[in-house]
């Protein structure tokens, strides 16, 4: 089959076509083509005001990229032809910009950090194309491990077991009088965080945070210090009576857990990858298999309404046991190396 190299950089609807037909556009800016069978061929193109099904799967449109199937030729203009790996093109094309979210979920952030685990053991050609990391509470502790410093995953695990242990141990958990939650967290983020963080984490770290005068959710990308990337994830963690009574102070201003208005940030440009330990329409989360396939919206995360997720809602403020941090930690990892083999990015 063939498919032009590039196109021309027109918005206008893709006319209807038929399953199994034979069928061709022309782009008369470039003077290039594109021919195929629907139903053998994956058509994606960018900045289309429309989305078009081929394979019973729904793609963004990017006029970058033409068609990809299993052997695809190319041909412009009067220039030679050369043959391409489908798969290839295809991986290419879906990660022409991508971006990468962690949900707000609490203890749960161990979840994440399995999933963070597989993602630099399997997933590496995907993480050098991530433009933005993007998170909220935990998801934005994780993020920021998973931009700045990789390589101390297993640390930061080491450090949520015993964080969820000390938590534990109380008579009242977090809220026992007396307990300082935020000290012990700064301890851990202060503990982990390279020195440059900061620079590292500028316009590619999205962290979300809930202003508490009037009430907007607001994601920080800029950050002037390494302090100031500090005080923005303490922000995002902060729950308001559980991690303390006085909200978090940044740039004047007060600010608590930006998982209370956006708990699963999606980024505007290009494709955003979620990940999630509450099962729901995510990327990378846990299945359930619930008799009724309702949904609920929470803070901009659509959940399924199961027993699982209910019970996962108290292990995020209220630790499971070790052994269940444990098989959270391989859920996480488990559920994004399914993702890496279904995109075709697991390597």
């Amino acid at each position: 089959m063939w498919a032009t190299k590039h196109m021309c950089s027109i918005q206008r609807q893709w006319p209807p076509l038929k399953e199994g037909g034979l069928h061709g556009s022309i782009f008369f800016k470039t003077r290039q083509f594109w021919t195929g069978v629907l139903g053998y061929c994956n058509l994606r193109a960018t900045h289309v005001k429309s989305t078009y099904n081929v394979q019973n799967e729904w793609l963004i449109m990017d006029m970058t990229t033409a068609v990809v199937a299993e052997e695809v030729k190319t041909a412009y203009g009067k220039g030679p032809k050369a043959t391409y790996d489908g798969r290839q093109l295809m991986m290419e094309a879906k990660m022409k910009h991508l971006n990468l979210s962690f949900a707000a979920c609490g203890f749960l952030g161990i979840y994440h950090l399995g999933a963070a685990s597989a993602l630099c053991r399997h997933g590496k050609k995907l993480l050098k194309v991530v433009k933005a990391f993007a998170g909220a509470s935990a998801g934005s502790l994780v993020a920021t491990v998973l931009l700045t410093m990789p390589e101390n995953i297993e640390e930061c695990e080491e450090f949520t077991y015993k964080f969820a242990e000390e938590i534990r141990k109380l008579y009242f958990g977090a809220v026992t009088p007396g307990y300082d939650f935020m000290t012990r967290l700064r301890a851990g983020i202060e503990s982990f965080l390279p020195s440059n963080a900061h620079e590292i984490a500028e316009n590619r770290l999205y962290v979300s945070i809930t202003n508490t005068k009037n009430g907007k959710n607001y994601l920080v990308s800029n950050f002037a210090s390494r302090e100031d990337l500090i005080k923005v994830l303490l922000a995002s963690s902060f729950v308001p009576v559980y991690a303390g009574i006085k909200a978090v102070e940044y740039k004047g201003e007060k600010w608590i857990d930006g998982g209370l208005t956006n708990g699963l940030p999606i980024l505007p440009v290009g494709r955003t990858v979620t990940v999630s330990p509450f099962s729901g329409r995510l990327d990378i989360c846990p299945q359930d298999k619930g008799h009724v396939d309702l949904y609920i919206k929470v803070a901009k995360q659509d959940l399924m309404l199961s027993v699982a997720n209910l019970v996962r809602l108290n292990q995020a403020l209220f630790p499971p046991s070790q052994k269940t941090m444990e098989s959270l930690y391989q859920n996480g990892f488990d559920d994004a190396v399914h993702f890496l083999l279904k995109e075709n990015w697991f390597e």
